[in-house]
């Protein structure tokens, strides 16, 4: 293998350790609130039967996810009464 070469695939494995830390410490700052995605743009699963993202059948599902700023969620509410939760809610789910 030349030295181009090897420098390359250094590089590469840099460049791929560096973009794994800064996932990490993004996924650290933010958490899962549940009952706010509109339907088809929740962040993944959406209860029994659904696979991941976009997924949500129902606006403000509330076994439906999105990530948002920790410290955040409880605070968010939708149309008034609908307020996010870091739990899985029993309300406005598909029939």
């Amino acid at each position: 293998m030349s030295n181009i070469m090897k420098t390359v695939a250094i590089a590469g494995a840099v460049t791929a350790a560096l973009a794994a830390q800064t996932s990490t410490a993004q996924a650290m700052d933010q958490e899962k609130c549940y009952g706010i995605s509109l339907a088809g743009e929740n962040d993944c699963k959406a209860g029994a039967g659904t696979t991941c993202a976009g997924s949500s059948t129902v606006d403000y599902q509330g076994n439906a996810w999105k990530f948002v700023e920790a410290g955040t969620c409880e605070s968010m509410s939708k149309d008034g009464d609908r307020a996010g939760s870091l739990e899985p809610l029993d309300r406005d789910l598909p029939a």
